[in-house]
């Protein structure tokens, strides 16, 4: 699946291996991740792709903004991650 703006990654590459992100920009062979606690939408991860794996893709109101290039917070990216990760594995914490 080809990765876009708003999806969910995982890294699987670098010390932020195993660490959920939000994709902000596609810059051709290379993403832009934030999270929004480590890595803040001020000053988002750039990371090649093939250093992260797709996970999920977002059709939520944050990625409607990311898209349409609207101002995002940080805590919009951590509820958003939050959120999936409960989905995915609600009985972990963290």
């Amino acid at each position: 699946m080809e990765i876009a703006k708003s999806n969910i990654v995982r890294s699987d590459a670098g010390r932020d291996k195993g660490k959920l992100f939000v994709v902000l920009a596609v810059e051709g062979e290379y993403l832009l991740l934030a999270d929004g606690k480590g890595r803040k939408v001020e000053t988002p991860k750039r990371k090649k792709r093939r250093h992260v794996l797709f996970v999920a893709a977002e059709d939520t109101r944050l990625s409607e903004k990311i898209k349409g290039d609207a101002k995002i917070t940080n805590s919009e990216l951590r509820r958003t991650l939050a959120a999936y990760r409960e989905e995915v594995h609600p009985d972990q914490e963290g």
